[in-house]
């Protein structure tokens, strides 16, 4: 029996649930050729100084985040290359102040948007794609408090990805009252979630390859995204909202060619069964 540090905190309740799901599959489709396991799943919250170091120092085995994530830039670490919610987080939706509501419908171009500060916790990687793209940022706090800065207008809006949103708000915001889901703008970037391994386990970081792999040719993978997400667009009305395409320059060159899709998101009855 092999035991598996997996690190699952700083992130959406949504993301945890599904980022395990997800190592749970591909470690099962690898048994026979690897070995049973037992995932050991951490849900420790570090600031950004200790997240960066949460193999040297903190020893855990693996854990998902962003391609090109610049937090662990310096951080030796295995990167396995295949998104696992087919860039779903680069799908960003706002939630605002209620009171504002009528301000962000006359939101017509990025030009307009890019004059209103957007929140986002200190060390969060999404704060550098947005100042790259000349963005307003408000880059303060942590995720715990960053409704209540909003409500306090502090800043003008947060965005978070569309595989999280919901959970988010009705887990966090909802509780102010104040605040709501903004219906009109969408903001694409390339965002792929992906497995970055302990640069000491390479048989480790073999297995979740080849069990990505595996799943994705078997069809599980889209299983179990579509067990999460197969109504995601027409939830959002994705497809009705005024999109803005923004560059994400740190994105390694093998995401380069992500472009904004909705199509892939929707399925039929029969994919969702």
């Amino acid at each position: 029996m092999i035991e598996i540090d997996f690190w699952n905190g700083n992130r959406s309740e949504i993301r945890q649930l599904y980022e395990r799901e997800i190592l749970e599959a591909v470690l099962k489709s690898t048994i026979k050729k690897h070995g049973d396991f037992n995932i050991k799943e951490s849900f420790a919250e570090y600031p950004g100084t200790q997240e960066s170091h949460v193999f040297s120092e903190k020893n855990h085995h693996l854990f998902v985040t962003v391609a090109g994530n610049q937090k662990f830039a310096n951080e030796e670490k295995i990167v396995i290359s295949k998104p696992i919610a087919k860039n779903l987080l680069g799908y960003r939706i706002l939630i605002i102040k209620t009171n504002d509501v009528e301000k962000f419908k006359d939101v017509t171009d990025n030009q307009i948007l890019k004059k209103y500060a957007q929140g986002i916790p200190e060390t969060w990687s999404d704060a550098a794609i947005f100042r790259l793209n000349n963005y307003f940022v408000s880059e303060e706090g942590n995720f715990d408090d960053i409704f209540e800065r909003l409500s306090k207008g502090n800043f003008d809006y947060v965005t978070f990805g569309a595989n999280e949103v919901l959970s988010v708000f009705e887990s966090r915001a909802s509780k102010l009252k104040t605040l709501e889901i903004e219906s009109k703008l969408l903001i694409f970037y390339p965002f792929p979630l992906v497995f970055y391994v302990n640069p000491t386990m390479p048989e480790l970081a073999k297995r979740v390859a080849e069990g990505l792999q595996i799943i994705s040719e078997s069809g599980e993978l889209d299983a179990v995204f579509n067990s999460y997400y197969s109504d995601i667009v027409d939830t959002l009305q994705m497809d009705k909202r005024t999109l803005f395409v923004l560059k994400n320059p740190l994105i390694p060159k093998e995401f380069a060619n992500l472009h904004p899709n909705l199509a892939k998101f929707q399925f039929s009855n029969e994919a969702t069964k």
